[in-house]
């Protein structure tokens, strides 16, 4: 036997490549990895995207280590595993936290090179204006303009391969042609702007208006110092703020007066997100009250889902239940359903006007509770939805740990005359709730984070009044997160969602520790 397995591995080893081409096809598709992410690397660092460039070259780097050099070739196998885990764990919480620690927002998202470019851009009508057409001739485009009286024309060009920057401008007759509409020159607006007219009497020119030429200079000149601005508009200078990533005015010793002008530009403000969810009145108030309410929430989604589905579980196996395959069947569907369609059921059963809870409530008690304006009515219907959602999961749960307690005990329970409730007391819950807790803590854990239940229920709302962010009564951590990031009243300001995300994500984390050594201590 071990003669014929001989031959086999060395004819399998015959089969294929020489050792030689095996090598050289194995060099030459890493250089190939290696010299495309190399490039790629550069792009990204020339634009400025400094952090996926690092990842791009961290990665890079790892594939042609693991899988160039033979000690650690057989770390292959592993190697897609901690990529991923680089992308897509590592790599996002480092970019979250780092981005806690800048002013990131939708206000400041340049770089200060490219903001300050901006605004050497910005250009003012330093003279008079003159109106103009645009004329099609047989010999190409001809701009004509009115000035004292006189029409200046250019030689004709061809707009749509324009090469000039520069067009002189003399005395002559309107030409024979078709004036152009005022869509075409809308849509020849970007190359109209690039081109400079040349007065006869020596002055320049430049498109300032869907039908009028001026004398255009720039906003603001740079200094030899490469960031003091000087506007040439109004003659006050300006210089860049970096406490608040704008360029703000300064008086004569320095000092910023007036207000910033846009674009703000990103910069490192230290613990100053931080600093704002404890110091900021508007920040700190709706934080505690939601961070309390997410407690409450995720705790009592826990006990709610864990007692009803320890009950069902218990109803469902009792042996003297006729048809308890039709009611596990019944009882297991609400996890059957995804559960956006149950949340958004459940919205329009709650609505207040038209929804058939109001109705029946009116109906029966001649009450129609306001469940969406309410603040404690709203987190009663979101504790009653998410417990609908989540019972049938401890169910599951709780009848595979019914099916290892040992008919023994239930057995000798009977003997001594003991009842359904005093088993439930004495025997299922103490063997039950020991190996079920670390389960409600990874419960707890997955409601603390319940993005999806709050934004298609409520959204968070009903929405607090007087803070300095958008937060509503039922939002959780995560949601009042997210609205900050994308729903905030002072521009979307990432920085300080990056400060909450990392809070929660240091929330979680030691919750995760405290599972783990729940756990162990629970095994030892």
């Amino acid at each position: 036997m071990q003669s014929v397995q001989g031959i086999d591995v060395m004819t399998s080893s015959n089969k294929g490549l020489p050792a030689s081409q095996k090598v050289f096809v194995k060099w030459a598709l890493l250089g190939t990895v290696g010299i495309i992410n190399g490039y790629a690397t550069i792009l990204m660092y020339s634009r400025g995207e400094l952090a996926f460039a690092l990842l791009t070259l961290i990665l890079t780097a790892l594939a042609l280590y693991i899988f160039g050099s033979k000690k650690t070739y057989a770390h292959r196998y592993i190697y897609p595993g901690i990529a991923g885990m680089i992308l897509f764990i590592l790599f996002p919480l480092a970019y979250t936290i780092g981005l806690a620690f800048t002013n990131y927002s939708a206000k400041n998202q340049l770089s200060f090179d490219r903001a300050q470019n901006v605004l050497l851009d910005r250009t003012f009508q330093s003279g008079e204006s003159y109106p103009f057409n645009l004329i099609d001739t047989p010999q190409g485009q001809v701009i004509t303009i009115t000035k004292d009286g006189k029409t200046l024309l250019t030689k004709p060009f061809d707009l749509t391969k324009l090469s000039e920057t520069e067009l002189a401008l003399s005395a002559g007759d309107v030409p024979q042609g078709d004036k152009a509409p005022i869509k075409a020159i809308i849509s020849n607006r970007s190359k109209l702007n690039t081109l400079d007219l040349q007065l006869p009497s020596g002055g320049e020119i430049r498109m300032s208006g869907l039908r009028k030429f001026a004398a255009v200079k720039p906003l603001y000149a740079l200094q030899d110092d490469g960031e003091t601005l000087i506007n040439n508009e109004s003659g006050e200078t300006l210089r860049p703020n970096m406490d608040v990533g704008y360029y703000q005015p300064v008086d004569e010793n320095g000092a910023f007066v007036g207000s910033t002008v846009s674009p703000g530009f990103v910069v490192t403000i230290g613990t100053h997100n931080f600093e704002r969810v404890w110091k900021d009145e508007g920040i700190k108030e709706p934080f505690i009250s939601i961070f309390i309410w997410t407690i409450i929430f995720s705790a009592g989604t826990v006990i709610f889902t864990a007692v009803i589905g320890m009950v069902l579980a218990s109803v469902v196996q009792w042996e003297a239940l006729r048809g308890r395959a039709i009611y596990r069947v019944l009882l297991i569907l609400p996890y059957a359903v995804p559960a956006f369609i149950s949340i958004l059921i459940f919205k329009g059963l709650f609505n207040q006007s038209f929804g058939e809870i109001n109705m029946v409530l009116e109906s029966i008690f001649g009450i129609s509770p306001s469940w969406f304006s309410d603040p404690l009515l709203a987190k009663t219907m979101v504790l009653v939805v998410n417990t609908w959602l989540g019972f049938p999961y401890m169910m599951i749960l709780c009848m595979g740990l019914l099916k290892a307690i040992p008919d023994d005990l239930y057995e000798a329970s009977a003997i001594d005359g003991a009842n359904f409730f005093q088993n439930f007391k004495r025997i299922t819950l103490p063997l039950m709730i020991k190996p079920l807790t670390p389960l409600m803590i990874a419960s707890f854990a997955f409601n603390f984070n319940n993005f999806v239940l709050i934004q298609l229920l409520t959204s968070g709302g009903p929405n607090m009044i007087g803070t300095s962010e958008p937060a509503g009564y039922t939002d959780l951590l995560v949601s009042y997160t997210y609205r900050i990031a994308f729903e905030g009243s002072g521009g979307q300001d990432f920085g300080l969602a990056s400060a909450i995300a990392t809070l929660i994500f240091l929330l979680v984390g030691a919750l995760a520790l405290f599972n783990l050594r729940f756990t162990k201590v629970s095994q030892d």
